[in-house]
């Protein structure tokens, strides 16, 4: 059975949940109103779910929740950081899943920095979470800070010269950029989301090049968010996530990644599954973040992981 389609789905129900510190976060459903509960978190931060995210799943058979991260999206008020972190992210999934009456045992999904909020959200509510599917893993530990901020320089040190340009010694790369975009100056602003907004696609390209970026409300309130986030160390204690694994250890995970991810290394997916007994992790053989063949092999695989599991 093909899953997937030339056409995104249509959402059966959508709205916004009740405000809660002055944010309204916008929800969407798909597939069977009665089916099996599927919760995405989408990456970021200040990314937005997309009905394609639904598109893994049998939606004849599946119900898939997703929602836009407090400032994302179609959330409101667009691009507002305050009152929005990690654990707020948390409860307000916790929130719509109560507000939309679903009890049942999820199957919860995350993409990248969706990955890194899927295993919090299934640390803090262990007996609500079935299983993982997480793909292009990002952690956001030490590791990965490490990488972006001196590792990176073994493929990028071009790039990674220009991004530290004006950095002073005793503040991280992300600090210096949210000063530039909270600042209310266009020009800095620009330069921020042309710098260190551009710092993941340019770890995804083989000939980077920094270009200008036009400046939107739509491009200002997404690139405010992921950089205040990145400055905030993403509102996580230091290796939050692997000091709570064992809640989740045991927990049935699939975990796809590409093997040259400039982005986010193996390194962190490779460490995940060792310490998830019951993950499988599959290697794909491509490079960047993202790509076709990476989102090929997710459909795929999670056809395959949710009949073995018969979920």
């Amino acid at each position: 059975m093909i899953w997937t389609s030339w056409f995104e789905p249509k959402a059966f129900n959508q709205g916004y949940l009740p405000e809660v510190d002055g944010h309204k976060v916008f929800f969407q459903e798909f597939g069977n109103p009665n089916g099996r509960p599927v919760l995405v978190f989408h990456g970021g931060p200040g990314g937005s779910f997309k009905p394609k995210h639904a598109q893994d799943f049998d939606l004849k058979k599946y119900r898939v929740i997703g929602f836009d991260q407090r400032g994302s999206g179609k959330s409101l008020p667009m691009g507002q950081w305050n009152n929005n972190t990690s654990t707020d992210i948390i409860n307000d999934a916790a929130r719509l899943l109560k507000y939309l009456k679903i009890f049942d045992k999820l199957i919860v999904k995350g993409p990248s920095w969706g990955a890194a909020l899927a295993l919090k959200f299934a640390e803090t509510f262990p007996k609500q979470v079935k299983a993982l599917i997480l793909n292009s893993v990002f952690l956001a530990d030490k590791d990965a800070e490490k990488w972006e901020e001196e590792d990176a320089a073994y493929f990028y040190p071009d790039v990674l010269d220009k991004i530290k340009e004006g950095v002073s010694e005793w503040e991280n790369i992300p600090s210096f950029y949210a000063q530039m975009i909270c600042s209310g100056e266009r020009e800095k602003q620009q330069y921020a989301i042309s710098r260190y907004g551009m710092y993941e696609r340019l770890r995804s390209a083989l000939n980077p090049q920094f270009e200008l970026q036009e400046v939107t409300e739509e491009s200002l309130a997404q690139n405010r968010i992921f950089i205040m986030y990145a400055a905030k160390k993403f509102y996580l204690k230091e290796n939050e996530i692997f000091k709570n694994i064992k809640k989740i250890a045991k927990l049935p995970t699939l975990i796809v990644h590409n093997r040259l991810d400039f982005v986010c290394p193996l390194k962190g997916a490779y460490r995940l599954h060792k310490a998830m007994p019951n993950s499988k992790l599959v290697i794909v053989p491509d490079m960047g973040h993202g790509s076709k063949m990476l989102f090929k092999v997710l459909r795929q695989e999670t056809k395959v992981f949710l009949k073995q599991y018969d979920f």
